[in-house]
């Protein structure tokens, strides 16, 4: 056992009872000695269709006590090389998306004065965007792995420039991702028009839509990004939305026909070594989900993505 914090076994406690917090980690309000900060983004004002991402947070970090602290599948061992500790939630303004974006992106300015990788729940997506211009500003434009049925390329939503489904194409206006470096995984559905896909490709965008991917294994399309992407710095951003409503139901904006969640696994499991500076899990919304799957998949990705940041140890 390493000095590092360690979630709370689940045979020395309950795992419906003790801490709040993600896999009933420690809380931090000290980031200094910190790898990973778990934060929560309660938001759900930036959402067009079913609300309920707000409550997305609190759903997952309660679902996530059932996650226990080794990897059996690859033998990841997180908490023996990095310090984890959940950092709580940020204190958004409910009733202003705009003033929202502000507080998220100068939370993470200063988050990011830290040496650490933070790790947010969400949230509906529009929480990526001020992540990301924290992200870019330390690090400079990064390269983007975004896993989502919808590109999020739209120019405005009801006359709105910031809201959740703009979040990629205001992130490359401003030169926060490298467009070559951008890889959206899972796409689908219906559009309003036939080029709502083809304008982000042109600018470089990588995309790999649902149904070119129905039946195949995802570790090596992992591969093949996690090769392009080289050493350069990368954020991944999870929408939980990019799997089929068969796995995820709790979603706002649910699309058939999408990934599967040993997809799901394979493609992050792939990105092992691969320079990640920060990551999301975003748009659970638990209303819609009563049995709480959809959440618990939720906390199982973000820690499949903790399993693969720089300086884990495996066994």
């Amino acid at each position: 056992m390493s000095g590092k914090n360690q979630p709370i076994n689940g045979n020395d406690l309950a795992r419906f009872s003790g801490p709040g917090t993600f896999m009933r980690l420690p809380e931090a309000r000290d980031l200094a000695a910190l790898d990973v900060a778990i934060c929560g983004i309660p938001l759900d004002i930036g959402t067009s269709w079913r609300s309920g991402t707000r409550f997305g947070p609190k759903q997952v970090r309660s679902e996530s006590a059932m996650i226990r602290p080794y990897h059996m599948g690859t033998g990841a061992a997180p908490f023996d090389s990095l310090q984890v500790a959940d950092i709580g939630d940020l204190a958004i303004n409910t009733f202003s998306l705009s003033d929202s974006i502000r507080i998220i992106a100068e939370s993470y300015a200063d988050i990011l004065k830290h040496d650490l990788i933070p790790m947010a729940i969400g949230g509906d997506h529009s929480i990526t965007l001020p992540i990301l211009r924290a992200i870019a500003a330390k690090h400079g434009p990064v390269a983007l792995v975004h896993v989502d049925a919808h590109a999020d390329v739209n120019d405005e939503m009801f006359g709105e420039r910031e809201a959740h489904g703009t979040v990629f194409r205001r992130a490359y206006e401003e030169g926060l991702i490298a467009a070559d470096k951008t890889y959206q995984v899972g796409l689908r559905g219906t559009g309003y028009s036939a080029d709502d896909f083809k304008e982000a490709a042109g600018w470089g965008f990588q995309q790999f839509p649902a149904q070119d991917l129905w039946g195949r294994s995802l570790s090596a399309l992992g591969a093949e990004i996690r090769r392009d992407i080289g050493d350069r710095p990368t954020y991944v951003t999870y929408d939980i939305d990019s799997l089929d409503p068969a796995y995820a139901p709790g979603t706002g904006t649910p699309e058939i026909g999408g990934l599967t969640t040993p997809q799901a696994m394979e493609l992050i499991r792939a990105l092992r070594g691969v320079n990640i500076v920060g990551a999301d899990l975003v748009e659970v919304s638990p209303p819609y989900d009563t049995t709480g799957n959809t959440a618990l998949t939720g906390a199982n990705l973000i820690y499949e993505m903790l399993c693969v940041l720089p300086g884990v140890n495996y066994r």
